[in-house]
C-alpha cells in the first residue's frame, strides 16, 4: 500500500505554467480575443509538425473531425469505415454528419485497423476511411492508404492523440485528405480546449474555414451554411507556448516509454508494440495485463500508480450505436477489439514523472507477477 509520504503518481498530468499564464494575459489586454492574430500564429506554427500542410484551427478535435467530414462532401446515405477501439468522438464526428458509420477490426498485435479488416467492410456507399492514430501511434497508413487510392476513398486521420507521431518519415497528419488534431489539456501539448485541421488541398481548407465561422470569411457574407467552431486567441496563445514545449515533452515521454519497456517483466503484462518505422509519440503507455485486470488495476492503485482503461467499451458496444443497430439487425464481429477492451491498462508516461517515479511505476506492475 502507498504511505502516508508517498503521493500517487498519476496517469495524467496537464501542465499549464507562468508562461501559459502570461501569454493568456497578454491576449485579454490586447482585446483580440476570437479568431484573431494567435489563430493565425498558432496555424503557421502547427503547420511545421504536419510537412508544411495547410492548417485550420477551431474549437475542439471533435469539431476538426466533423467539419474535415463535411468539407468533404461526405454525409447521408455515404459509409465511413471507422475502429470501434477509439473514443466515441472518432464515430461521433461520422454520425453528425449524417453518414453511416462501418466499424473494422484492429490488428491483433497493435491498436489501430487493421488493413484486411478495412477492405473487407467496404461497400459502394463507402466514401472515407478514417485511421485512429490511437495512444500515439501511427495507424499502419502505408497499407491503408493504397486501399484507398485503389478504391476512391478519401483518407481521414484522426490524429488527436498523435502530435509528431510518423510512420516511415511521414508524419501523421500528413497522409490523407485531411487530418484532424485534439489540444485537450491530457493531451501531449493542449490549448486548454482546441482542434487543428490539416489539408495540402487549399479549396479543402477554405471551406473548413467557412463551416467554422458561420459559412463566411467576410462578415456578413455567408457563402454556405456554417457553424461557430472557432478557436479563441486565448487557446491559441496557449497552444503556441505549448508548441515550443512539444519536442522536448515528446522526447521525455519516448524516454519514460523506453525505460518502462526494458525494466517490466511480469509475465502477465505485454508492453506496447512498435511497428517497423513508427515513432511511437505514448499519448498513452497502453500494456495489456492477462487475468484478472480489476484486481491488477486495483493493486497498481494500491501501490499508489495511477491506472485507467481507454477504452473499457468498444464504440459498436455504446448505447447511440448499439440500440440502431440491433433495430436494423446489423451485427459486428469484431474479436481483437474487443479483446483489447478487456485486457488493456494505461501506466503513467507524462513527461513530469520523476526517475523514482518511473521506479515505482515498475516494481509495482512487476509485483503482478503471473496472475494478477
Amino acid at each position: 500500500m502507498t504511505s502516508i509520504n508517498e503521493q500517487q503518481v498519476p496517469v495524467a498530468s496537464p501542465v499549464i505554467g507562468e508562461a501559459e499564464i502570461d501569454a493568456v494575459v497578454q491576449v485579454l489586454r490586447s482585446g483580440n480575443v476570437v479568431q484573431g492574430p494567435e489563430v493565425a500564429a498558432f496555424e503557421e506554427r502547427f503547420s511545421a509538425l504536419v510537412d508544411g500542410r495547410i492548417c485550420v484551427a477551431v474549437n475542439s478535435g471533435t469539431s476538426a473531425l466533423h467539419l474535415l467530414l463535411l468539407a468533404l462532401g461526405i454525409g447521408r446515405g455515404d459509409e465511413v469505415v471507422v475502429p470501434s477501439f477509439s473514443f466515441a468522438a472518432s464515430a461521433n464526428a461520422v454520425r453528425l454528419t449524417g453518414a453511416d458509420v462501418v466499424f473494422a477490426d484492429i490488428e491483433p498485435d497493435g491498436f489501430g485497423l487493421d488493413p484486411a479488416a478495412v477492405e473487407a467492410a467496404i461497400t459502394p456507399r463507402t466514401a472515407a476511411i478514417m485511421p485512429v492514430h490511437l495512444y500515439g501511434h501511427p495507424a499502419a497508413m502505408d497499407r491503408l492508404t493504397p486501399i484507398a487510392e485503389r478504391r476512391g476513398l478519401a483518407v481521414v486521420e484522426d490524429a488527436c492523440q498523435a502530435h509528431t507521431a510518423a510512420l516511415h518519415g511521414t508524419p501523421v497528419g500528413a497522409f490523407g485528405a485531411g487530418g484532424a488534431f485534439s489540444f485537450y489539456p491530457t493531451k501531449n501539448m493542449h490549448a486548454l480546449e482546441g482542434g487543428m485541421v490539416t489539408t495540402a488541398d487549399p479549396e479543402l481548407a477554405r471551406t473548413v474555414r467557412l463551416l467554422r465561422n458561420q459559412g463566411m470569411e467576410q462578415r456578413y457574407a455567408n457563402e454556405i451554411v456554417g457553424a461557430n467552431m472557432r478557436m479563441t486567441d486565448v487557446s491559441a496563445a496557449v497552444g503556441r507556448v505549448q508548441l515550443g514545449r512539444l519536442a522536448a515533452w515528446t522526447e521525455r515521454r519516448r524516454a519514460n516509454a523506453a525505460y518502462l519497456d526494458d525494466h517490466i517483466t511480469a509475465p502477465a503484462v505485454t508492453v506496447p508494440p512498435v511497428a517497423e518505422g513508427a515513432r511511437h509519440v505514448y499519448h498513452q503507455y497502453t500494456v495489456r495485463i492477462r487475468g484478472d485486470r480489476d484486481a491488477a488495476m486495483a493493486r497498481l492503485t494500491g501501490a499508489g500508480i495511477g491506472n485507467a482503461v481507454y477504452y473499457p467499451t468498444p464504440i459498436h458496444r455504446l448505447k447511440p450505436y448499439w440500440e440502431p443497430d440491433q433495430k436494423t439487425g446489423r451485427t459486428w464481429d469484431l474479436p481483437e477489439t474487443d479483446k483489447a477492451a478487456d485486457e488493456v491498462v494505461s501506466l503513467p508516461v507524462h513527461p513530469s514523472l520523476t526517475e523514482g517515479d518511473l521506479e515505482r511505476v515498475v516494481t509495482a506492475v512487476n509485483a503482478l507477477g503471473e496472475n494478477p
